[in-house]
């Protein structure tokens, strides 16, 4: 499981079993986990991030959606 970047609180992830999924990253804060689809950028589940958290977390993902798809398809061969 590879850390694609740590942003304040937020660690952001890939799951190396995660292939043959359409491009995502997995984040965690404390007890709390999200994932978040690359393209294009949106929700795909929440555990224990509050809505203003997961807004602040889609943005993050926003900024840094082109460098994150290159490490994507840069790990997984794509």
């Amino acid at each position: 499981m590879p850390t694609i970047a740590i942003i304040g609180p937020y660690r952001f992830s890939f799951f190396s079993g995660d292939r043959h999924e359409r491009p995502h990253v997995h984040v965690w804060r404390e007890r709390a986990e999200a994932k978040f689809w690359l393209n294009p950028v949106s929700q795909a589940y929440n555990k224990n991030f509050s809505t203003r958290e997961l807004r602040r977390i889609e943005n993050i993902v926003i900024e840094n959606h082109k460098k994150w798809m290159e490490l994507w398809n840069g790990y997984f061969g794509r």
